[in-house]
């Protein structure tokens, strides 16, 4: 399989760096405008805009190092993209939300706004190192441009902004981008589907604890498939679509990502892995993974 990824950190429009969160330059935005539910992602309740009992003066987690133990596990698999430190530093200009209370409430509304338009620009920019979509690279930097131009804007624009409109028409050109990327990438023969396999592979398809060891997963179509505890040891996904994939507890182990397009580190977080897991170049390996 000819190779689907430009081996470059430094992409098209805007740089790799800029589209991870850094903590220390954000306001504790995720844990302040976000809410949770007592489950087996979150230890309690916590409502949106109220912030989290561990956040501290200087807008640490008081307990990062033991999340997992503690029950936050869907502290640990989040990533808002690099959207906090964007509204942290330029949409507010580095004034907290403590040291101007008259602003809290418009930054917490506008943080996951921002983080969607982040998102969009992690997939955007990904687009452009895809070369069987070079046809219609014009577009997608056309598109990434214009969200760069959102992320901008004004907090008050920010709010009024049609975010749902904004991403149908990001997605009807990501969708484009997939099927040229999967269709050179497409195997010509298929190999005997894994045992146990049921359901037929297709996007938003049902797979919650399915046995896909050893899979045959090339090329295919598994945009908004429910993974979750499914056993995917060994699964070839190579150009498989994974863009919001639910990988939750999805056992990885020796399996092979390389390739695979629009897969993001918080899904990978979400996942079970080992050394063997073969990972696309921007994306590390999760510490809580088995060596």
């Amino acid at each position: 399989m000819s190779e689907i990824h430009e081996r470059s950190r430094q992409l098209p429009g805007i740089s790799r760096d800029k589209l991870q969160g850094d903590c220390e330059k954000c306001f504790g935005l995720c844990c302040v405008a976000l809410p949770f539910a007592a489950s087996a992602d979150f230890a309690v309740n916590k409502d949106a805009g109220r912030p989290c009992s561990n956040l501290q003066a200087d807008f640490r987690c008081g307990v990062h190092t033991d999340l997992r133990k503690l029950g936050f596990k869907g502290c640990t698999v989040y990533d808002c993209f690099g959207a906090g430190q964007m509204v942290s530093q330029v949409t507010y200009g580095g004034i907290d939300w403590r040291q101007a209370p008259a602003t809290a409430k418009t930054m917490f509304e506008v943080f996951p706004i921002m983080k969607q338009l982040y998102e969009l620009l992690w997939y955007l920019t990904e687009s452009l190192t895809l070369q069987p979509a070079q046809s219609i690279h014009g577009e997608i930097r056309g598109l990434l441009d214009e969200t760069l131009r959102l992320t901008r804007l004004r907090p008050e624009s920010l709010l009024e902004l049609e975010v749902a409109a904004h991403r149908a028409k990001v997605n009807e050109l990501l969708l484009r981008t997939s099927e040229l990327v999967r269709e050179e990438a497409r195997p010509k023969e298929t190999r005997k589907p894994a045992q146990g396999r049921q359901k037929a592979i297709r996007r938003g398809v049902d797979l919650i604890g399915a046995n896909l060891k050893g899979a045959d997963l090339r090329a295919a179509n598994l945009r908004g498939a429910y993974l979750i505890a499914a056993n995917l040891k060994g699964a070839d996904l190579r150009a498989a679509d994974l863009i919001g994939a639910d990988f939750r507890d999805a056992d990885l182990s020796g399996a092979n990502l390389t390739g695979s397009i629009y897969l993001t580190q918080a899904q990978l977080n979400a996942a079970k892995g080992d050394a063997r897991t073969k990972l696309p170049p921007s994306l590390v390996r999760p510490a809580h993974w088995t060596a």
